[in-house]
Parts: C-alpha cells; sequence; structure tokens
C-alpha cells in the first residue's frame, strides 16, 4: 500500500471540516477524475492493485473535501455508488467553470446566477454522483 500522512489540523469552530465520503466501482479513475477535472489535492491514496482501501482528496478553497474507496458490498459501512449530492462552495467559480468544461466533464446544468445571488454549475462525475460548485456560503450561523 502506498499512503502519505497528512498533517493534523487543528480545527476552531470558526474553521469547521465537512467531509464527504464515497465508494466507487472505479476508485481509481474517480480520484484522477477529481484531481484533473475539479483541482481536489490527493494527500492520502491507499491502493493495492485497483482497489482503493481509503483516499483523502483536499478541496484547495477550503476545509474538507472528499473521503472515497472502492466499492464493496460486504463492508458494514457500504452506500451504493453514484448516488451522493454535493454542494462545493469556491471563490473562483468561472475560473473552475472552465477548468471543468476544458476538460471534458459532464456538465448537465451551466453557469448561471441565481435568483439567491449564488452563481453556480453542476457536473456529473463518472460514477453518476452530482456535483454542484457555487459562490454561496449558505444563511450566517446565529450566535447564541
Amino acid at each position: 500500500m502506498n499512503a502519505t500522512t497528512p498533517h493534523p489540523a487543528s480545527l476552531s469552530a470558526d474553521q469547521p471540516s465537512v467531509w464527504v465520503t464515497l465508494q466507487a466501482h472505479d476508485a481509481v479513475a474517480l480520484i484522477d477524475f477529481y484531481a484533473e477535472k475539479f483541482g481536489f489535492h490527493v494527500t492520502v491514496n491507499m491502493t493495492e492493485g485497483d482497489v482503493v482501501h481509503h483516499a483523502e482528496l483536499r478541496w484547495p478553497d477550503g476545509a474538507g473535501g472528499v473521503m472515497l474507496g472502492s466499492y464493496d458490498p460486504e463492508k458494514p459501512w457500504v452506500r451504493e455508488p453514484g448516488t451522493a449530492g454535493v454542494y462545493v462552495v469556491t471563490g473562483e467559480i468561472d475560473a473552475l467553470y472552465e477548468r471543468v468544461t476544458s476538460r471534458g466533464a459532464e456538465v448537465f446544468r451551466p453557469l448561471t446566477d441565481t435568483d439567491y445571488g449564488s452563481r453556480e454549475f453542476a457536473v456529473r462525475d463518472p460514477e453518476g454522483n452530482l456535483w454542484s460548485f457555487g459562490t454561496y456560503l449558505g444563511e450566517p450561523r446565529e450566535n447564541a
């Protein structure tokens, strides 16, 4: 197995971290797709042959990212590949859209300005997962 060790991050309430977890029929290809098309950084990749035991890809614009591995219906923590929907925030939406379209990703909702103030688009990955990218940060938290 090959692995790189991520540096531990100290998190505070002001720096939340959210990780999407996915399983894939072809996890090796999906890792390459996310790095090449979307710009994720591979920080951990524990692969033997064509089986990915665990991989971590960090989103360059913020905290969190994707953890993924090869689909194994015998494992207790299993989800059918291709059934996820993910929203990713970026401050560089136009550059990301250019990257995604120039590299041949399947865009099913083109870049548009929304009535709630976001600029966003949506892509389908090779496993069928739906990825929306936009500038909408969500509503601010109220202090207790």
